[in-house]
């Protein structure tokens, strides 16, 4: 019927059939060459277009308070026979406890009893979850704000040279660190900070570092601390500042967000800038890679890390603009 009704049509008024065909042409060519969002490259499409078309997911934030922080001070000196240096950093009064040769299946098994069955708040819940299946415990008690070195050693009758090779059934060490106050527990929504810490011996003698570091939650869940990938402008660190595999390259420092050290301000103040524009400070961190190298302005443009091309699948700020705000009217 319809075809009928062109042919009448055409006999009629060709030059309205010949319009008509070319309005479908139009429309059939808009389609295919994506004019309406299905495909069409980037460089034919204004910038609104491109900011909104590679917007990746923002992870959704809650900050909390950590009261707990370690540091090896002196990795390259520590084995299991000469022992190892600790520096805690606590905002509160805190219990560091120790467990030399802590079993590694009971130790993963604790941390899931941390979810479904008990808070492990104390260091008696943590040896509870253990069943005792480590070798030596020390314990110290750290004051509010003490930074001093804290020294752990196994005891020479305990005849320990090595925990076997890898893959091994014992953490060399495992460092607990919980709130001496009980007080202090209602307060804080991380109630405790596990950290396994390898140390070199005769089988393996890779250097001293901590390996894994667990925030506890009072609320029963567990998260694993990862280290950031920041930006930076400045030369590599010496080989004896970095571990074996770990050295950075041209284009990054490996670094721990915000454990920087004060003799490191200055140089850590011309390394901030990001790595697009060269401009605003440095804010979000890409994951699954966890580089952190774009500021506010440019992170609406890319969907892959401009450090290592991956995709980045999220994203979140290290600080919000309100923060940023008042960090700098304090400043002024």
């Amino acid at each position: 019927m319809a075809a009928v009704f062109l042919v009448t049509l055409y006999e009629y008024s060709p030059l309205f059939y010949i319009a008509l065909v070319s309005v479908c042409f139009l429309v059939t060519s808009a389609l295919v060459l994506g004019w309406f969002g299905l495909g069409v490259p980037v460089i034919l499409r204004n910038s609104e277009e491109t900011e909104s078309s590679t917007r990746v997911l923002k992870k959704r934030m809650r900050q909390v308070k950590n009261p707990f922080g370690l540091e090896i001070p002196n990795p390259a000196a520590a084995s299991v026979t000469r022992g190892v240096t600790l520096t805690p950093d606590c905002l509160e009064d805190c219990v560091l406890t120790c467990y030399w040769g802590c079993n590694v299946q009971k130790f993963h098994e604790a941390l899931q009893k941390h979810v479904y069955c008990f808070r492990i708040k104390t260091p008696q819940a943590l040896e509870d979850a253990l069943y005792n299946e480590y070798l030596y415990k020390q314990q110290h008690f750290i004051k509010k704000n003490d930074k001093a070195e804290k020294y752990c050693q196994l005891p020479e009758d305990a005849q320990v040279v090595d925990f076997g090779p890898v893959p091994r059934a014992r953490y060399p060490l495992v460092a607990l660190l919980t709130l001496a106050d009980e007080e202090d527990r209602e307060i804080y929504d991380i109630i405790a900070m596990v950290a396994v810490i390898h140390i070199p011996d005769e089988s393996y003698r890779l250097s001293c570092r901590i390996l894994y570091q667990y925030l506890l939650l009072a609320q029963g869940q567990y998260h694993d601390l990862k280290q950031l990938f920041m930006s930076a402008n400045s030369p590599a660190p010496s080989s004896s500042d970095t571990f074996p595999g770990e050295s950075s390259t041209d284009t990054g420092l490996l670094e721990k967000a915000g454990l920087a050290g004060d003799e490191q301000e200055l140089q850590e103040e011309n390394s901030k800038d990001c790595v697009v524009c060269q401009n605003g400070p440095v804010n979000w961190v890409l994951l699954p890679c966890r580089h952190t190298c774009l500021c506010d302005g440019c992170i609406r443009y890319f969907q892959q890390c401009p450090m290592c091309r991956q995709f980045v699948q999220e994203s979140f700020p290290l600080c919000s603009k309100k923060e940023r705000d008042e960090d700098e009217s304090t400043r002024v």
